[in-house]
């Protein structure tokens, strides 16, 4: 999961998770410029999931 892929697709994908996990807002799906890290650590904490988790996760959206 590279950044460039995840902005490119990053509507897309953000919709399928907030499908999937119904207590995600907006601001937890909120993918800013170099803050790719910082946005997987809140889904982390808020999900209870790991990083490689939430990557699958992402990967098979």
């Amino acid at each position: 999961m590279n950044t460039t892929g995840l902005q490119g697709n990053w509507e897309e994908i953000k919709g399928k998770l907030k499908q999937k996990f119904a207590i995600l807002t907006d601001n937890d799906v909120l993918l800013l410029e170099g803050k790719k890290e910082e946005m997987l650590g809140k889904l982390q904490i808020k999900l209870g999931k790991t990083k490689e988790e939430l990557q699958k996760i992402i990967s098979e959206l």
